[in-house]
Order: structure tokens, then sequence, then C-alpha cells
């Protein structure tokens, strides 16, 4: 009787770990977005991508981060609506896996739109996409190495 208890337990949290984490967690257990996580905590927006989705998420390296100047950054993460503005110009509705990426614009959840390109690689702006298709369970991740500003 134990041993079946403890073989069901086991089966139930074996279960649990192969469900995959929301766009946040994901994020968090990456280990290198932590700048991104910050402002995401900054800007109010945790709830909203723990939310149902889907989105796809351009997310920003923290060494993508590095390369805004400290005092820009500071006051960005101190203006709660420019970094808004700034990390919903990061995320599009869908999920748009890396096979299904077409050049073009695209309407971000900011408003405005980007530009995708996939000549040489794929560029969303000036940013390189490094990584793709990190799954969420309400959306997916694609690693660039800048962080975009919307015009």
């Amino acid at each position: 009787m134990k041993k079946t208890l403890i073989a069901s337990l086991m089966a139930l949290g074996a279960m649990t770990q192969v469900h995959a984490a929301d766009i946040v967690d994901t994020a968090v257990a990456a280990g290198s977005f932590k700048t991104l996580v910050t402002a995401v905590q900054a800007a109010g927006l945790v709830d909203t991508l723990k939310g149902p989705g889907p989105f796809t998420v351009f997310a920003p390296t923290d060494e993508a981060f590095a390369k805004i100047p400290k005092a820009t950054l500071d006051a960005l993460l101190k203006d709660k609506a420019a970094l808004t503005k700034v990390l919903t110009y990061h995320v599009v509705p869908g999920k748009v896996m890396a096979k299904d990426v077409k050049p073009g614009m695209v309407k971000t959840v900011q408003g405005s739109m980007v530009t995708v390109s996939t000549t040489g690689g794929v560029k969303v702006d000036a940013a390189n996409v490094v990584k793709t298709d990190i799954a969420a369970d309400n959306g997916v991740i694609h690693v660039i190495d800048t962080v975009i500003m919307p015009k």
C-alpha cells in the first residue's frame, strides 16, 4: 500500500513537472533575463504575461539591456508608462514559432509595427534573434540581442 501511494505521488509530481511554465516563469528559469523580469515587474505586466495569451515575446537578454546607458535604463525603469510602451513593443499577439516567421511588418501589443527581416538570419527591427522557440504554456520566447524601441 505504501509503495503504491509513493509511486502515485511520484507519478503526479512527474506530471506537474512536464507542464511548461508561463512566459514569466520561463524567463526567470532561463537566468539570462533578470533585467527583463525586473522591468516587467516595474511595469506591472507580470499578471498579463502570466495570462492565457498566447504571446510571442522577443526577449532581450541582460547583455542587451547592458547596451543601454545606465542613466537611461534607470530613468526608464522609473517611468512606468514609458517602460510599458517599450516592453509591450517586444510582444506580438499569438504564438509564432520560428518556422512560421515571415518577413514584413508585424503589429505589436503596444500598437506599433516592428519590422521582421529574414535575410542573413532573423531580425526584429535592429535586433538579431539569437535563439528561438523557447516554449511556454502561454506562448513562446525568441531571444534578441538588443532592446528594441518603439518609434
